[in-house]
């Protein structure tokens, strides 16, 4: 995690402090369902939590664990020096230390899911209130980076929205995937600890049981929340990517805010740079990067090993400090990005009347041309406006094949800008809803 990329929410659900504090509150819950049990002395139940107010000595853990080699006998044996060894010897019964690591670990993934989703609502309403603001500001759509047809700015922020709502969606179906936890022993039998501690705990911690666990509870349920997060990355650079290019110089139908004070190279005064959607770009690969590690933790050997353990305690902060970063970021650069409608106009205007060259086609076929014939008649006009600067209605207008077919007023009303937002507000209603 780099300070310069990270949010102090996220950055806390990852701190020692709250690992620890969760491993207390897995270890507390479990004994108090040992005592119901009668498993254990209620009185030792009740003192495990006179040590709530307890800040657990980060450093004195890490002095015991020095020696142990290991990190859950280290805390709790700085557990027992605050409850006391008559107490301490019933912690921890019949538990193995991965059921306090695997459903730490998904207890911080949840609260990490819940602040990306806070987060990803950021953006929506970001997009949706620049979306309506240009729903009708007209631009030129691009395939291959070469001008198509006519579109919106409106659409292009409401294709987002869409993109980032369904993102939304894959995040609360992740959540929900590793949202479960493990009480159950050596090998997940429940042998020396009834399933019902298992049930208390997750009650307590937000979770649902593990249907079935071994030693760990399966990867395959933190593979397909790490992917999520790598898709919702991918979408954060496809709407940065967008900006960046309409930022290009010879583009300039839109940037990031300049602020006053703002400098964009130490050597040339001039330059405006798209440096927060760059940033959102290298970004996305950060995330990203941890999407196939992810996927290769889900193979371990037979009840457990720990070749997924160094994996996951990288990629759980990195990826979601990362990702909450980069999510706000976004949301500002939307929320503040300057738009330039009469750019847009004479980007689309740059070869006139070029863009309504498939309406002039498919008039011409609708007067009785083959497709083929009509294909060609619309190709050698508009290739006289490409190579030699030409006026494109004028060059149909002066071609006597296209004449012959289409009258003059046919011809001026295939070059209404109307058409081709005739449909915005039905695409609008499917994406946001409303009426």
């Amino acid at each position: 995690m780099i300070p310069r990329y990270s949010r102090p929410e996220m950055v806390a659900i990852w701190s020692p402090e709250t690992k620890f504090r969760i491993w207390y509150e897995i270890e507390a819950h479990a004994c108090d369902a040992q005592a119901r049990l009668g498993v254990i002395p209620k009185e030792s139940a009740e003192a495990v939590w006179k040590a709530r107010d307890v800040e657990f000595d980060v450093a004195r853990i890490d002095e015991i664990e020095a020696v142990t080699k290991h990190d859950v006998i280290a805390f709790l044996t700085h557990l027992a020096e605050h409850i006391g060894p008559a107490e301490a010897r019933f912690v921890h019964q019949g538990m193995t230390s991965s059921d306090v690591l695997d459903t730490t670990l998904n207890v911080q993934l949840v609260r990490a899911a819940d602040i990306l989703l806070a987060d990803l609502d950021k953006v929506l309403a970001a997009l949706k209130t620049r979306a309506y603001e240009h729903k009708d500001t007209v631009r030129i759509g691009r395939s291959h980076g070469i001008h198509a047809e006519p579109t919106t700015m409106g659409l292009t922020f409401a294709r987002f929205y869409a993109e980032m709502d369904r993102n939304k969606n894959r995040l609360e179906k992740a959540r929900w995937e590793v949202a479960t936890g493990a009480i159950s022993g050596a090998v997940g039998t429940f042998a020396n600890i009834d399933p019902a501690v298992e049930e208390h705990v997750c009650a307590r911690m937000g979770l649902r049981p593990e249907p079935i666990s071994t030693q760990v509870i399966p990867r395959d349920r933190h593979a397909m929340f790490f992917a999520t997060l790598g898709v919702i990355a991918s979408s954060i650079e496809n709407i940065a990517t967008e900006i960046r290019h309409m930022q290009r110089t010879e583009v300039l139908e839109g940037e990031e805010f300049f602020a006053p004070g703002q400098k964009g190279s130490s050597a040339m005064p001039h330059k405006r740079n798209p440096v927060l959607t760059e940033n959102l770009t290298g970004l996305a690969r950060l995330v990203r990067s941890a999407v196939v590690p992810a996927l290769e933790n889900v193979a371990l050997w037979h009840e457990r090993d720990i070749s997924h353990s160094s994996v996951e305690r990288g990629i759980g902060p990195d990826a979601t400090v990362t990702l909450d970063f980069a999510l706000n970021r976004l949301a500002g650069v939307i929320e503040k990005m300057v738009i330039y409608p009469d750019n847009m106009l004479a980007n689309m205007n740059k070869f006139k009347g070029l863009v309504m060259s498939q309406r002039v086609l498919l008039a011409l076929t609708q007067a009785g041309v083959s497709r083929e014939d009509a294909y060609r008649l619309v190709q050698r006009n508009a290739m006289k406006v490409w190579e030699q600067g030409r006026d494109f209605k004028e060059e149909l207008l002066a071609d006597a094949e296209v004449t012959a077919a289409l009258g003059p007023a046919e011809i001026e009303e295939k070059f209404d800008l109307g058409y081709h937002t005739k449909h915005v507000d039905t695409i609008f209603r499917r994406v946001f809803g409303e009426g």
